[in-house]
């Protein structure tokens, strides 16, 4: 099991390694009873959000390459971080800093309310909808009807990314998005492309589309950190273990949640050197890019570990195969699952939702909201 890669030992002892840091906030809560906590200080406001957490997993990756953790309400990791150097203090309170902090608009959108991305795979082989909508005209059709139905970003594919999918000719993927993506922006959409290409991303930014959504985390086209960075555009980095065609063969971790964000806290590195800031970015964990079952499942059970990153956070569980792992499900009934997914990833925090049914998640978001509010 997942778990059982996790050495759990004494808190001392782990804030005494000499390891990197990480905290996973724990103990959430919402409504009025996260508020009463805030006040009495004993939590602190996940994300700038509307969730609280009272303590966290202290997690390190040690010598040896084992995941060791702790667990510690945030009085304890107070006082214990007070007995520490000043470098190793420092860096436990920059990580609390990190998790508390406000999330700054993306895209020109207020990360201070769940926001729905509306897919739209203007493909012939996706698994979601298998080229339903590969002619352009339905696709546009099918973008309006997402915002009409809630979806607050609009992500348009050229190229499926499904596991096994072979790469598609540039100028192909370039044809199928092009009079989409114009359509829409004209029309007032906010459009996100998704896209491991420069010139595809190129593309779509002069279409008028403002968020470049990339499964390879910007390192799948050299020339797309470039791209992003001089255009001005809103980045999502996800995570994928190899490419579409091999990712799902033996995929390996020693504890996904851990490595994952370990993976993209480098690409945020590469966006800084690049000149991209870290406000025009929100991660993405990739769940099923290179993930097996088991690997989808901790990290889910550890989503708020990547509000550690400093930047939103969007979650796409939609209508993935997963869902089938656990459940049996067929595409075609997978909206229970993707919606339990779905609630889960707001619990945790996440700010995006990547979703294909757009009416019934924005419906359970807001019911959510509501009883959320009520407490």
């Amino acid at each position: 099991m997942v778990e059982g890669r996790v050495q759990r030992v004494e808190l001392e002892a782990l804030l005494r390694t000499e390891a990197r840091i990480w905290l996973r906030p724990l103990g959430l809560l919402e409504g009025a009873a996260a508020e009463a906590a805030i006040a009495a200080g004993w939590a602190l406001r996940l994300a700038g959000g509307g969730i609280a957490f009272t303590s966290v997993e202290v997690l390190a990756r040690l010598s040896d390459g084992a995941v060791a953790a702790a667990v510690a309400s945030l009085p304890q990791l107070r006082v214990w971080t007070r007995r520490l150097d000043p470098g190793a203090a420092a860096e436990i309170m920059h990580g609390l800093e990190r998790l508390s902090a406000g999330r700054p608009a993306w895209a020109g959108l207020s990360l201070d309310r769940p926001l729905l991305m509306g897919v739209v795979n203007v493909t012939p082989d996706s698994f979601s909808d298998g080229g339903k909508f590969l002619d352009s005209e339905r696709a546009i059709a099918q973008g309006r009807a997402l915002a009409a139905a809630g979806a607050d970003i609009l992500d348009i594919g050229g190229e499926s990314t499904r596991p096994g999918a072979a790469p598609i000719a540039v100028e192909e993927e370039v044809r199928r998005i092009e009079p989409v993506v114009s359509a829409l922006a004209a029309s007032g959409h906010i459009v996100s492309i998704d896209t491991r290409r420069a010139t595809v991303m190129a593309a779509a930014l002069d279409g008028g589309a403002r968020i470049v959504n990339d499964v390879s985390a910007l390192a799948g086209d050299a020339a797309s950190l470039a791209t992003v960075a001089h255009r001005g555009a809103a980045v999502a980095l996800m995570h994928m273990q190899g490419e579409p065609r091999t990712m799902q063969e033996s995929p390996r971790y020693t504890l996904a949640s851990l490595d994952v964000a370990a993976a993209l806290d480098a690409r945020l590195a590469a966006c800084a050197a690049a000149g991209i800031p870290r406000e025009r970015i929100v991660v993405d964990p990739g769940l099923g890019f290179g993930k097996a079952v088991e690997h989808n499942l901790e990290i889910l059970a550890r989503l708020a570990l990547f509000h550690g990153l400093g930047c939103g956070v969007m979650v796409g569980v939609s209508r993935k195969s997963m869902i089938a792992r656990v459940t049996g499900a067929e595409v075609a009934d997978r909206l229970p699952g993707s919606l339990a997914g779905a609630l889960h990833a707001l619990r945790q925090g996440v700010q995006i939702l990547r979703v294909h049914d757009v009416a019934e998640t924005r419906q359970a978001v807001t019911l959510w909201q509501a009883i959320s509010a009520g407490g």
